[in-house]
C-alpha cells in the first residue's frame, strides 16, 4: 500500500535529518579528539610565543551532549525511514492518529534539543575564536589552523570542522522544522471536520422532524 503524498515528503526530510545529525555528530567527535578528549567549545586559547595551547576547556559532557543528540536523531530518523519503507510494502501502512500525535511531540522536542546545540554551537566557537584573536596572532580564526599547537598535532582544522557542524546543526534545525509543519498538516487534513446542519440539509429536516414534528403538507 503506498504512503500519502504528505508522508512521503516526510521521509524524504528524515533522511536529510539523518545525513546532518550524522555529519554534526562526526565532527564534534572529530574536533574533541583532536584536543586529546578535550572539549574546546566555549574554551580559550592562549599564545606562549611559539605555539597555541587551549589554556580552558569546556566539560567533556558539553561535546557529548551535542554529538549525542545529533547521532541519537539521526539515528532515530534512520530506523523511522526503514520502519515506513518496509511498512509501505505491507498492505496496512497507514499511520494511527495516536501514531502520528506521538510523532508531532517526537519532532517538537527535536526542534528544542537541536535548537539548543546550535546556539551551543554557534556561541562556543566563537568564544574559542575571541580567545585566539585577542592574541593578535591571527586576523581570523580560521588562520590558526595554520599555527603549531601544544601538544603537536592538537588543533588541525579544528575551526573548519566546528563550523561544518554549525552549519550542519543549524539546516538540521531546518529539517526538523519542516518536518513538524508536514505532520502538523497531516494531522489537521485527518482531523473529522464538523459543520452545522442548514435548513436545506436532509439531516436537519429529520431532526426537526423528531423534536417537532413533521410539518404537514401544503400543496
Amino acid at each position: 500500500m503506498a504512503l500519502p503524498g504528505l508522508h512521503r515528503a516526510e521521509l524524504v526530510l528524515l533522511a536529510a535529518a539523518f545525513l546532518a545529525g550524522a555529519v554534526v555528530a562526526a565532527a564534534v567527535v572529530r574536533t574533541q579528539g583532536s584536543f586529546k578528549g578535550q572539549c574546546p567549545i566555549y574554551g580559550t586559547a592562549l599564545w606562549n610565543g611559539s605555539s597555541l595551547a587551549l589554556s580552558s576547556s569546556s566539560a567533556p559532557s558539553l561535546c557529548y551532549f551535542v554529538a549525542g543528540v545529533s547521532g541519537f536523531l539521526a539515528l532515530y530518523g534512520l530506523l523511522l525511514l526503514f520502519y515506513w519503507i518496509y511498512s509501505s510494502c505491507l498492505e496496512d501502512s497507514q499511520r494511527s492518529p495516536l501514531g502520528l500525535r506521538i510523532s508531532v511531540g517526537l519532532s517538537a522536542m527535536a526542534i528544542f534539543l537541536v535548537l539548543v546545540s546550535s546556539c551551543i554551537l554557534r556561541f562556543g566557537t566563537k568564544t574559542l575564536c575571541a580567545s585566539i584573536i585577542h592574541s593578535k596572532i591571527v586576523d581570523c580564526c580560521s588562520d590558526a589552523q595554520k599555527l603549531s599547537w601544544v601538544p603537536p598535532g592538537t588543533g588541525l582544522h579544528f575551526y573548519s570542522t566546528l563550523y561544518d557542524a554549525e552549519a550542519s546543526s543549524w539546516v538540521n534545525l531546518v529539517l526538523w522544522c519542516l518536518l513538524l509543519a508536514l505532520q502538523l498538516l497531516q494531522w489537521k487534513w485527518e482531523a473529522p471536520s464538523f459543520q452545522p446542519l442548514e435548513r436545506g440539509d436532509p439531516e436537519w429536516s429529520s431532526e426537526t422532524d423528531a423534536l417537532f414534528g413533521s410539518r404537514p403538507f401544503r400543496p
